[in-house]
């Protein structure tokens, strides 16, 4: 069995090649060649939270489990298996795989339901996972401008930095996403980061920051404004995602689509939104594509495994 650090996850697995690869795996779904299961999470009395979640995508299936305590931080592993026979093939340190998973998945969004030659970004949030959701969009449209703003100032700064001319520093979240063409939330907070009114005809949205039912990082009268709104998972968001459990009532839930199978944008002017809470299926489409180029040369070490 193949063992996967992080640094060997960065090193196999590049965005453009990311976003090619769910693509896929949401057409696969579409088909019913693919499959998904939910998050799962167990609570403990300490405030540790264990979670799971799995998928199975062409010659593989896997599960990735990860442990977070508020004090403590999170620790992230995936398993990938054999479709075919449930042999083991590899395990891997999993926090660059999501974080490059989801930002490929809100990248394959983007380009299905972005306006072609959208080129402003309005980003809120300047994290780890506000990072891979640029990169994402930055592979898929020609993008000239980015605006940022975060609660932290100096890591709004630092992160502009990296990207040189290409990001500037919003005074606000409103300056960030007004006139803004695409609009990415990747923050940890619990209620709306701007109005409704802040964004443009003809934007696209996309939501991944908050995967709680409790949590939400938009108001619900933006929903009620949007043309068309994807869900990665229409199950799975309706399980944990706060951003459309808390703003549609439960008949509205018949407006949201599943982006496998979702149509491209309609017209210029619609309002398009597509919220993420991340899918086991993406886990492995990923890694699938990581063995295989690892298997073609040679470049990941060997771990034991059990023998029955």
């Amino acid at each position: 069995m193949l063992f996967f650090d992080e640094a060997a996850v960065r090193r196999l697995l590049p965005m453009t090649k990311a976003v090619e690869l769910l693509e896929s795996a949401f057409s696969s779904l579409a088909k019913g060649e693919a499959a998904n299961q939910p998050r799962r999470r167990l609570f403990t009395s300490s405030g540790t939270v264990l979670h799971s979640m799995a998928g199975v995508c062409g010659p593989y299936l896997g599960t990735k489990v990860y442990s977070t305590n508020p004090k403590h931080g999170a620790w992230f592993l995936f398993w990938l298996l054999d479709a075919a026979t449930g042999r083991p093939l590899a395990l891997f340190e999993a926090n660059a795989l999501g974080q490059i998973r989801t930002g490929a998945a809100s990248g394959a969004a983007t380009k299905l339901l972005a306006n072609p030659n959208a080129s402003s970004v309005g980003l809120i949030g300047s994290g780890f996972q506000a990072r891979a959701q640029l990169e994402a969009t930055l592979a898929v449209r020609p993008i000239t401008q980015v605006r940022i703003w975060s609660r932290n100032r100096e890591k709004c700064e630092n992160f502009a930095k990296d990207f040189g001319t290409l990001v500037t520093v919003a005074s606000s979240a409103s300056e960030a996403v007004g006139d803004a063409q695409i609009v990415i939330t990747a923050t940890n907070a619990k209620d709306p980061v701007f109005e409704a009114s802040d964004i443009s005809v003809g934007t696209h949205i996309n939501v991944m920051g908050s995967n709680h039912p409790a949590r939400r990082e938009i108001p619900s009268d933006l929903l009620a404004r949007c043309s068309r709104i994807v869900a990665d998972s229409i199950e799975a968001c309706r399980i944990e995602a706060g951003d459309l459990l808390l703003g549609l009532s439960d008949p509205e839930w018949s407006r949201v689509e599943d982006l496998a199978g979702a149509p491209p944008r309609n017209s210029p002017t619609e309002i398009t939104l597509f919220k993420s809470v991340g899918l086991g299926l993406e886990d492995v489409a990923v890694a699938g594509y990581i063995y295989e180029c690892a298997l073609a040369s040679g470049s990941a070490p060997s771990i034991p495994v059990f023998s029955m």
